[in-house]
């Protein structure tokens, strides 16, 4: 969500986030046994911070979800626009009998 917020445009503007969030994230080792106390489930792997490949993923995967969801835009106007107007054959014959009709009128 943060990604998402920050509307990066260029690569400069991601690599500046994941640099953001790899010094502002604070640990996320919440056991609550304390240091030195076997935890609950010793097969459970807490980790301090995302790497930088994480946030970077992250981030790609996000502006692929973005890219997807434009595309899904695109493609209902294109299809919005095709049963209101036509395909391309259709559209190109209808200009073309207009230029007809309009040059076989005035010759």
């Amino acid at each position: 969500m943060r990604f998402k917020a920050r509307r990066c445009a260029t690569l400069e503007e991601v690599r500046g986030w994941v640099n953001e969030e790899r010094r502002g994230l604070p640990p996320t080792n919440t056991d609550r046994h304390g240091p030195g106390k076997p935890s609950v489930s010793a097969s459970v792997k807490v980790r301090e911070r995302p790497s930088s490949a994480e946030l970077v993923a992250n981030a790609a995967l996000s502006l692929l979800n973005l890219a997807c969801y434009f595309l899904d835009r695109q493609l209902a106007a294109q299809a919005a626009a095709f049963e209101k107007e036509g395909g391309f054959t259709e559209r190109l014959y209808r200009v073309r009998c207009q230029k007809r009709t309009g040059l076989g009128g005035t010759q």
